[in-house]
């Protein structure tokens, strides 16, 4: 029998797992306004310093699917532990990185640990409530703005302070406390039958590495041997995604239910997850290297400006998740992408365009409502594609969940990528930007067809 808590105890239950997500709210932004510091610490290019984020995006997108599969099989608590260990000690191992590489080898472990926050947590907090899960789940999406409310301004003094290796030192005596306080509070859960397929892991893994590996050395292809290796990264991806999916509809135990992919509601959410990750996620870790280089921000005031986001995301997702029951899922998700990408359209004019638009506001002021606006945009969006998804097989929700975090996390990997060696190729950082932007923004706008035809609300699927 698995164990649920009692009315009195499912809220510290939902407290402990919000604090995880809460951390790894605080950790994306401060690692976003450290990027230039880290860049300039041990002298790389662009293109190298974007995998330090990079390489958290592809490993969330890998292990988000797995430790879904895991959580629903081992158990809740067990998995929600054992990944919170795995971040405790990649965040010291970054701390205490002596040079990039294994930096990046820090935060490929980092993500590892990361990856099993979501899927586990909102397994517990589906199972906590489960006469009002929309509402709850809901509700614990707008959490994770609270941390990045909080992660620029912390990150930014950490830097000016005592350096970046400070944003990953804050990490360890936080994630000690939540491990401590999960231990002795989330339910112990049970074990269900079945096994964890791990020659598809290692295929979806091939499969994403192989086409990172491509587009990230496209920055550095100046020569007939690069292309060469480029094609052959590029077919190894493609192929070992055919053997995957071959591999998934014949294993007994698939990580990817890839009969759940095909369906029409379920294919149209996750196009839709792939855009709103590039868009919503990606791009926006690479803000505040914008505001440094474009507008000469201060790395504080870079952190700064990404307080109105997550405001803007945590005022609208809780009032979003209170209306989902009445409002259904497509206007919200409509309307909240709509705005993400008037924001990116406003973020690609040039400094002196922004200014006349905002009647002379400083910099700081101008970017910081551009925030606000991506914000609202995504905290309106956020709550209704959460539990699209879960609607479609709500018995499965750990797994559904971390195919949602896959699709958003690959979104968000390659549109960093991309962007960075854009930033390297284009004859100014600005230019760069002014492109990526751009692109992102038409992308946003191009996803309404597949929203249309994800479930329309609570009580259905798509009609």
């Amino acid at each position: 029998m698995k164990e649920r808590p009692n009315n009195s105890s499912r809220y510290l239950v939902f407290a402990t797992v919000s604090m995880g997500l809460l951390m790894t709210g605080i950790a994306g932004t401060s690692i976003a306004v450290g990027l230039e510091a880290i860049r300039t610490s041990f002298n790389v290019s662009l293109v190298t310093v974007g995998w330090v984020i990079a390489i958290f995006q592809l490993m969330l997108t890998a292990s988000m699917p797995i430790v879904g599969k895991v959580s629903d099989i081992v158990g809740r608590k067990r998995t929600f532990l054992a990944c919170l260990g795995l971040y405790i000690v990649g965040s010291t191992l970054a701390a205490l990185s002596p040079h990039i590489g294994l930096l990046i080898v820090s935060r490929l472990i980092q993500a590892l640990g990361a990856g099993g926050f979501l899927p586990s947590a909102v397994g517990i907090v589906a199972e906590a409530f489960p006469h009002s899960r929309q509402r709850a789940i809901g509700l614990f999406s707008s959490i994770f703005p609270i941390g990045q409310i909080a992660g620029p301004v912390i990150g930014g003094w950490l830097i000016h302070s005592f350096g970046w290796r400070a944003i990953f030192w804050v990490n360890v005596p936080i994630g000690l406390l939540i491990l401590l306080l999960a231990s002795l509070l989330l339910p112990s859960g049970g074990r269900k039958e079945g096994g964890i397929d791990l020659v598809g892991a290692g295929l979806i893994a091939g499969c994403l590495s192989s086409l990172m590996g491509a587009i990230s050395l496209v920055g550095h292809a100046h020569t007939p041997q690069m292309w060469v290796l480029i094609g052959v990264l590029l077919l190894a991806s493609f192929l070992l995604g055919l053997v995957f999916l071959r591999h998934e509809g014949r294993t007994r135990d698939p990580i990817v239910d890839v009969a759940i992919l095909k369906a029409t509601p379920f294919l149209a959410a996750n196009i839709y997850n792939i855009i709103y990750g590039a868009g919503a996620i990606g791009v926006m870790s690479l803000v505040p290297l914008f505001a440094i280089n474009v507008y000469g921000l201060s790395y504080l005031q870079s952190g700064i400006i990404m307080v109105p986001r997550a405001i803007g995301m945590m005022a609208t997702s809780l009032i979003t998740s209170m209306l989902l029951m009445r409002v259904g899922y497509r206007w919200p998700i409509i309307i909240g992408t709509a705005l993400a990408a008037v924001s990116l359209a406003l973020l690609s004019l040039e400094p002196s365009q922004l200014e006349t638009l905002t009647r002379g506001l400083n910099s700081t002021t101008s970017l910081s409502l551009l925030m606000l606006l991506m914000g609202i945009g995504v905290g309106i969006a956020a709550p209704a594609s959460n539990n699209a998804c879960i609607e479609l097989m709500p018995l499965r929700i750990a797994t559904i969940t971390g195919i949602r975090g896959m699709s958003r996390q690959a979104g968000a990997a390659v549109s960093i990528t991309i962007a960075t060696i854009t930033l390297e190729q284009s004859g100014t950082i600005a230019a760069g930007f002014h492109v990526v932007f751009v692109v992102l923004a038409i992308a946003m706008v191009a996803t309404i067809p597949a929203i249309l035809a994800m479930p329309r609300s609570p009580s259905g699927p798509a009609e």
